[in-house]
């Protein structure tokens, strides 16, 4: 029973591997990742959109972790990459300004609804 129990408990700890994120491929001295952290990057955490798809940061000059391992060839910074269960959904390209950003990011979380 004792056993049962810490399999069930541990199963319910796991991340879940069907959720959705929001990767940010970014890099040292872009001038568009530090406007974006500024005008998105300060607030994304309390939004709606975080809680559908939470923002993970990756250094393109980093080795990428293996679990991005699907995610395509990253050339500019930023890149967004919409992620599900380990799968790129999309990605916006670049960062277009403030509005554009979250226009253009709830065009691409609906692509999960579908998905």
């Amino acid at each position: 029973m004792v056993a049962a129990l810490s399999v069930v408990l541990g199963i319910a700890m796991m991340p879940d591997a069907r959720a959705a994120e929001l990767v940010m491929f970014e890099s040292a001295g872009c001038a568009w990742c530090t406007a974006w952290n500024r005008e998105v990057g300060a607030v994304y955490d309390k939004t709606a959109e975080a809680r559908i798809a939470p923002l993970r940061r990756v250094d393109i000059a980093a080795p990428r972790p293996s679990d991005l391992a699907v995610v395509g060839p990253i050339v500019y910074t930023p890149t967004f990459v919409l992620s599900d269960g380990g799968r790129e959904v999309s990605r916006i390209l670049g960062y277009p300004g403030e509005a554009q950003f979250w226009g253009l990011l709830g065009i691409e979380l609906k692509k999960l609804e579908k998905s």
